[in-house]
């Protein structure tokens, strides 16, 4: 049972292993999609901001609309009370008092947009700024990739070359070696026909009654004789 359960882990790692082969070699196109894919987010992020920061402007626009109105009732009303028109007054006042309502109501939605705003603008900042990191890195990874490669082939091409060169390098020897023994093999044949030549040539002297070395000697007695005559 115990074999059974380390096969089995054994097979869960190959499988991990091979799974994490494919994974790496695909590992830059993922990363492209990756950024891709943030980069489609990031589009549809400033759309969305735009159109908040539309919404916002518009409640701005509102909100500041409904306060002139406040300020405008405000002075109606006070100008009742001058006028001792209390009737008018507490007319004017309940008006007031409904602008106020509205008034409130759109500062809250106004701050609701700007604060959306605000985070939105933030969160897009640190989109671009975490995209703008990963394109670098991945311009990095696929520049070291290139690299990597091209020494790679470089080395290949180096390691095969050389292998090459040292087999010719090889063959030049033998050939070297072999026209040396064909040289030492002709030289030892001449030598031999020239000793053969000259077995001939005395045996011809022999035979005609001519001694080689007699008359070699004879002659360096003479010499020898002549040498000391001139010395006296």
């Amino acid at each position: 049972m115990a074999v059974w359960n380390k096969l089995v882990t054994a097979l869960r790692g190959a499988a991990h292993e091979a799974g994490e082969a494919v994974t790496d070699s695909q590992a830059l196109r993922i990363l492209d999609q990756e950024i891709r894919d943030a980069d489609n987010d990031l589009n549809k992020s400033k759309e969305a901001l735009a159109e908040i920061m539309a919404k916002q402007k518009l409640a701005s626009g509102k909100l500041q609309a409904t306060r002139t109105k406040v300020a405008e009732y405000e002075g109606y009303a006070i100008k009742a009370l001058e006028t001792n028109d209390e009737a008018l007054a507490l007319e004017v006042a309940g008006k007031i008092s409904l602008l106020e309502v509205q008034r409130d109501e759109e500062e809250a939605q106004n701050a609701a947009y700007t604060q959306s705003v605000e985070e939105l603008r933030a969160a897009i900042h640190a989109a671009q700024t975490h995209i703008k990191r990963l394109k670098q890195q991945a311009d990095t990874v696929k520049a070291t990739e290139s690299v990597q490669r091209a020494q790679a082939t470089v080395a290949g091409r180096y390691t095969g070359s050389q292998s090459r060169v040292q087999n010719a390098l090889d063959s030049l020897e033998r050939i070297k070696q072999k026209q040396a023994e064909r040289g030492a093999r002709l030289q030892s044949a001449a030598e031999l026909a020239r000793e053969g030549s000259e077995d001939v040539l005395d045996a011809k002297l022999r035979a005609a009654g001519i001694t080689a070395q007699q008359g070699s000697a004879q002659t360096v007695l003479e010499r020898l004789k002549a040498q000391q005559q001139q010395a006296k």
